[in-house]
């Protein structure tokens, strides 16, 4: 059994407190528990989480995206040592980049398998608009990668039309819910990748932030895909924010997931069927200022020469996914499962 963990993030003052003690007050989230990082020596954040016992934890002082990844690990075993909680919500310190704690939730040996990342959520302060994105990079890389977006204090604005536009056009394929929103509306929902595909297909700027969609009809041969990734990521992985998409492999029979975040790729997966009957590949990339002239040309590269094939090498992301991680299948790179794990 694996526990589900969801990752709640936001600026400074966005309201992720009172999001996670909206959540946990529910009865669907009694068996939950709720790791909370602080930056600061003293942390109180933790004792305003009204579920408070011992399976809420404080890890701090510093931020999630560098030496506290150790600490939060720590805390997750301790937690499965006792009994594995029905979901774990983490709340990242307001100036915490998510990226390298994802990493870390699907690369550490000692949780990766016992843990399963359900999605990111971030806050985002409705009253105070789009303007921490002017001067807050953080808010930028929160909202980029989240999964679903969640409005705060919208009693206190008097419209979010502006701020929804920004959000969109910054990570069009987050849902945007306002507060208060359910458990179930963000926890216990299953991410739809199928919706990928009917993703816009043009290039949207925000600030530094790039959003670039590709498209293409053509089935794509797994290799040649695993090395375009592969290239991609060791040349842009330090611009790239996040990539997902939904593919058409030859030999499949059934649309393919593919998602990560920076230069953590997660083992493919399987959809069910195709959606509406619509077949065909889209990948989503979000990231600073990506050279899109450069990724678009190797893609046309990679849709091209489909007949071509790249070898797959023993080592780094193809060789994990050959090697069957998420199935324990020696003999495929795709896991059978049918969604991914987050979106």
């Amino acid at each position: 059994m694996t526990s589900p963990v969801s990752i709640i993030t936001g600026f400074l003052g966005s309201g992720k407190t009172t999001l996670i003690n909206a959540l946990v007050r529910h009865p669907s989230m009694a068996g939950s528990a709720v790791i909370v990082n602080e930056f600061g020596e003293t942390g109180v954040d933790h004792l305003l989480i009204e579920h408070l016992d011992e399976a809420t934890m404080l890890v701090g002082a510093g931020c999630l995206c560098c030496e506290v990844r150790e600490d939060v690990v720590v805390a997750i075993m301790r937690l499965l040592d006792r009994r594995p909680p029905d979901h774990i919500l983490i709340e990242t310190s307001g100036l915490a980049d998510p990226a390298p704690l994802v990493h870390t939730l699907l690369h550490d040996e000692r949780i990766n398998r016992q843990v399963a990342v359900a999605g990111i959520v971030a806050t985002v302060d409705a009253q105070a608009g789009d303007r921490p994105f002017e001067t807050q990079r953080e808010c930028l890389r929160q909202a980029a990668i989240a999964d679903t977006i969640i409005l705060t204090k919208t009693d206190l604005a008097p419209g979010t039309g502006r701020l929804e536009a920004r959000l969109r056009a910054l990570n069009g394929e987050a849902r945007i819910l306002s507060s208060p929103v359910m458990p179930e509306s963000i926890l216990r929902h299953a991410p739809d990748p199928s919706t990928w595909i009917h993703a816009r297909s043009s290039t949207q700027h925000d600030s530094t932030i790039t959003s670039l969609s590709l498209a293409t009809h053509r089935a794509l041969e797994a290799a040649s895909l695993m090395h375009w990734i592969e290239r991609l990521i060791a040349r842009q992985g330090d611009l790239l924010l996040r990539f997902k998409g939904i593919v058409d492999l030859l030999g499949s029979d059934v649309p393919i997931v593919i998602n990560g975040v920076g230069h953590v790729f997660h083992p493919l997966s399987r959809l069910a069927a195709w959606p509406r009957g619509t077949r065909g590949s889209r990948i989503v990339l979000i990231g600073h200022h990506l050279d899109t002239v450069a990724i678009e040309a190797g893609f046309s590269r990679l849709t091209n020469s489909s007949e071509h094939r790249f070898p797959l090498p023993d080592a780094g992301i193809a060789g994990q996914l050959s090697a069957g991680r998420t199935s324990g299948s020696s003999s495929s790179p795709v896991s059978d499962v049918t969604t991914a794990p987050f979106a």
